[in-house]
């Protein structure tokens, strides 16, 4: 694979720092064409060194809409837009344009798009985060018609429900000073009450330009369009908004007039402030006057820079494109500063929207997303992973949650909860890409005392394979509807409430450890400790034959859970041969005989049970339990995880199902692809078999699929 060009943001910079138009080369490996239905994701956040953990605002671009203007949505915080006025033709929607928005650069923080609201008024628009408490959006439109246009631009700020108070308007700043309430209820679990996101919240909307009048209106925005647009005709009209100073409104806006002869040109901005109303507003308008002047190219050629490490694929289309871009765009959007107890940098589960458990700090089964990371920064990736380090416990205890708070290993029984084990295979990978000898060495060391704990905590009963700990519900990474662990239809308890999975010898968990043991045999091999390569390998091989030895199934040629205490595959008068994604495990860990592989990839491929439209289902289609629809989160009676279907694509290349591989990554593509082509998210999990889906969305964990690219791009050569 040949490596993105360098130099673009070099060549450029000194023909555009001082122009407002910004400036992406015709033949730069990432440009790309986005129009309306095009799989594009379309989430910003400020970048690391802007960003904050408390007091952060990540944004929705909306250029697909065809109703609507053109708006930046930001979770519990409204919106922000623009309405124009061209010769006093009011044009509020997209659909209006003339030619429609198509998006030319998509990186982690700044968008650039082009559109013709008017024939022959041309327009770049760019969106930028500039921090968690700034964005702006800088218009820079060029009349290339023979005759001169009158412009009224209406840049807005909408909260909606008359719950925008407006304090002033500061003249001196060009800008409305605002106030809110923003709750911090939020989907599936609340903020942490005890830590500091603002509540009572402060709004700066301001502007680039001397103001032809500014106002704020109740209502929905369409009557202020037809305010707008009836205005003219009006025997008494003002020409202006009406001023307000003070009251509740749905949204206030801020009125330029331009008039804009053949050939010329202007910038315009508008800037979106949000704080906490205990913060120091000057620090907002201080950015604001920095940005007013400073052109954002040079905020676009760092993100040229940034990305400059990427491999460069060969893309089978331009979708593949966008969902790799994509990809690396939503996990670094999701990476913060160090902040608290964390000592390096860190990632949340989603900027935008923001959830309390996706705020929570690390855990290792969202880590798998470093592996992707690792490949456009992985210093940081690496640096990640070393929280984990940093806070590792003296025993050894790598806990279920790592981060600001330190760790979280929320004791259950008297005994504490850690992650399903990713840790050294993600280390792995990431230093296949880094290279980095010294993180290699402290990883090695930090695994081998991870494991020792895993061996000592969680094979109780010292038989060779494992069970998870008492808090299973969150350790076991498979919440809610799972059919062996927390769904009863016997036993008749409460999903929140059952949880046996510390009663079983567990096929996921022991596998997980294999493959943890085989990483480790490879670092160490790769160290020169020959003697510790083969302890890990024959440790690794010594759980192999006991999963086959004890839950392989012969009658259905498949591997189940069984009995802790028998061996068998029933518990409590249940048989546990019920056939979930974690059956293909053994190709993923290198346990599986050959034989025994060839009769998986059987099942696997069988259109009637795992083999579906958007990948492979967490439950077997054939099962009474499955369920394909996607309408709460953390469901694993059927939705596909992406990286659970990643580990089973792993596992294909593992014994030579290159072909069945290759089709399970264009099954995976086209899950992602249809979500992102109908709403633009990236989302927690996907249905195996229809289009709707109602989870959390934006998980950091879907970023596995740049690493999926990568893997078919090689398979190629």
């Amino acid at each position: 694979m040949k490596k993105i060009l360098s130099l673009f943001y070099l060549l450029i910079l000194p023909f555009t720092i001082f122009g407002q138009q910004l400036t992406i080369p015709d033949n730069y490996y990432l440009r790309i064409h986005a129009g309306n239905n095009d799989p594009l994701y379309t989430t910003y956040a400020a970048s690391m060194q802007r960003s904050r953990l408390y007091g952060d605002k990540a944004y929705k671009m909306d250029y697909y809409s065809g109703c609507h203007p053109v708006n930046y949505s930001s979770d519990h915080a409204g919106k922000i837009a623009l309405i124009w006025m061209v010769d006093k033709l009011a044009i509020m929607s997209m659909n209006q344009f003339f030619e429609k928005p198509c998006v030319i650069a998509s990186f982690p923080d700044i968008a650039v798009m082009e559109y013709q609201p008017v024939k022959k008024l041309r327009v770049q628009e760019t969106f930028f985060v500039y921090s968690s408490t700034l964005s702006v959006v800088s218009l820079h439109i060029e009349n290339t018609d023979s005759i001169p246009h009158t412009l009224d631009l209406f840049p807005l700020l909408k909260l909606g429900n008359d719950s925008l108070e407006i304090v002033k308007f500061e003249k001196g700043q060009d800008a409305y000073v605002c106030h809110h309430y923003e709750t911090r209820k939020r989907l599936i679990s609340n903020l942490y009450a005890k830590e500091p996101y603002p509540t009572n919240v402060r709004d700066i909307f301001a502007v680039n330009f001397t103001p032809w009048s500014y106002g704020g209106y109740p209502g929905p925005m369409e009557e202020f369009y037809n305010h707008i647009k009836t205005d003219w005709y009006d025997e008494n009209r003002k020409d202006s908004l009406n001023l307000a100073t003070k009251g509740f409104v749905n949204y206030v806006s801020i009125q330029g007039r331009f008039i804009l002869e053949p050939g010329a040109n202007i910038d315009v901005k508008f800037f979106r402030g949000w704080q906490g109303q205990d913060e120091n507003p000057n620090e907002i308008f201080n950015q604001i006057q920095k940005l007013k002047t400073i052109s954002l190219q040079t905020f676009l050629n760092a993100n040229m820079k940034l990305f400059e490490p990427v491999p460069g694929i060969n893309f089978d289309s331009e979708d593949e494109k966008l969902i790799y871009i994509g990809a690396l765009n939503l996990v670094r959007t999701c990476m913060l500063p160090p902040s608290g107890e964390a000592k390096r940098n860190f990632y949340v589960f989603s900027r935008e929207p923001k959830w309390g458990w996706g705020h929570g700090h690390q855990v290792l089964h969202e880590s798998l997303s470093m592996m992707a990371y690792a490949y456009l920064d992985p210093v940081s990736a690496q640096n990640s992973q070393r929280i984990y380090m940093d806070q590792q416990g003296d025993d050894g205890l790598i806990a279920y949650r790592h981060g600001p708070r330190g760790m979280q290993a929320y004791e259950h029984k008297g005994k504490p909860t850690t992650s399903a084990p990713f840790f050294n295979w993600i280390n792995l990978e990431i230093y296949k890409v880094s290279k980095d000898r010294e993180f290699l060495e402290d990883a090695y060391f930090s695994g081998s005392r991870y494991l020792n704990w895993l061996e000592k905590n969680r094979d109780t009963d010292k038989d060779g394979t494992f069970e998870w700990g008492p808090y299973g519900l969150i350790e076991n990474v498979r919440d809610w509807y799972n059919v062996i662990f927390q769904v009863s239809k016997e036993r008749h308890l409460d999903i929140d409430k059952e949880d046996i999975s510390d009663e079983l010898e567990c096929l996921d968990l022991s596998l997980m450890v294999t493959k943890e043991m085989r990483s480790l045999s490879s670092m160490a091999k790769e160290l020169g400790k020959e003697k510790d390569a083969r302890k890990w390998k024959k440790k690794a091989d010594k759980i192999s034959s006991l999963v086959n030895e004890r839950m392989w199934d012969e009658e259905t040629g498949f591997y189940y859970h069984v009995d802790k205490k028998n061996h068998t595959f029933r518990f409590m008068g249940r048989d546990l041969r019920r056939p979930e994604i974690i059956g293909f495990l053994p190709l993923w860990a290198e346990a599986a005989p050959k034989d025994r592989a060839g009769k998986l990839v059987q099942r696997l491929t069988n259109p009637d049970q795992f083999w579906r439209k958007y990948g492979v289902p967490t439950l077997s289609a054939a099962d009474s339990f499955y369920n394909p629809n996607v309408d709460y989160c953390c469901k694993w009676n059927g939705p596909v995880w992406l990286l659970w279907d990643y580990m089973v694509f792993e596992g294909l290349l593992n014994y030579g199902y290159t072909d069945i591989a290759r089709e399970l990554g264009q099954k995976m593509i086209l899950a992602v692809k249809t979500q992102l082509s109908l709403n633009h998210n990236y989302w927690e999990s996907y249905s195996p078999d229809n289009e709707i889906l109602n989870c959390p969305s934006n998980y950091i964990w879907d970023a596995i699929m740049a690493k999926v690219l990568i893997e078919l791009s090689s398979l190629k050569e």
